[in-house]
């Protein structure tokens, strides 16, 4: 592949616990897409990060829960994360908000500044695309820098080919030259001056005890 990426660590999951689920499919397509271009791919799977139901007296008596911790851990050894995600009743997996949310609750928060690319795959004919909305709502407020172009699959069940790339010849390059540019945004990142910038919880609150939560962050490397 032109352009060749070097030194870029990249976590990639799906968002499905069924087994042979299409999003863990794409997933697996994106991280031999990602080692192609030279980077390093840390593939995860959402079961490795399963948290019980997000509750604030469990957080206070019990501390975040090891599924959550886990997911930071791998999310800070990471430069960038691809995420592939099914769409329920035309929003995200239930399961992967209750990560996401009970990962916030660390500090520092492992989201704010992380580069994020997020795709999805379906049987439908809009491919999911109408969950990868909604997902962007938390990540971007978290401080994620979701790219702006998303990769939506649809009619997923006969999409792959029998040795997991795309059947369709005109949509494998669409779908590898789309990451291959997400890359690059995250090569630039991390080899420019950084840009610094403040993550802040409840922007337009008066700060007190209760509310003030502001972090210092960086889209690139210092």
């Amino acid at each position: 592949m032109p352009g060749s990426i070097r030194n870029i660590r990249v976590l990639v999951f799906h968002a499905s616990l069924r087994t042979g689920a299409w999003n863990g499919r794409l997933a697996d397509l994106a991280a031999r897409t990602v080692e192609r271009a030279g980077g390093d791919v840390d593939r995860a799977l959402l079961s490795e990060f399963d948290c019980p139901s997000y509750d604030g007296d469990r957080e206070r008596t019990e501390g975040v829960p090891p599924g959550a911790q886990a997911f930071a851990r791998r999310l800070n050894g990471a430069d960038a994360f691809i995420l592939s995600s099914p769409e329920y009743n035309g929003s995200m997996p239930g399961v992967l908000k209750n990560i996401i949310d009970w990962t916030s609750r660390l500090r520092p928060q492992p989201f704010n500044g992380k580069q994020g690319f997020l795709m999805s795959a379906s049987p439908s004919m809009a491919g999911g695309n109408r969950g990868l909305w909604s997902l962007r709502i938390p990540f971007e407020h978290l401080g994620t820098r979701v790219y702006p172009d998303m990769f939506s699959l649809a009619q997923s069940h006969p999409a792959f080919d029998a040795v997991g790339g795309l059947a369709d010849a005109a949509l494998q390059p669409r779908f590898d030259e789309a990451l291959r540019c997400y890359l690059d945004l995250v090569e630039a990142a991390l080899h420019y001056p950084a840009l610094k910038k403040h993550w802040v919880e409840f922007l337009g609150e008066r700060p007190s005890a209760e509310t003030d939560r502001v972090e210092v962050g960086t889209t690139a490397a210092t």
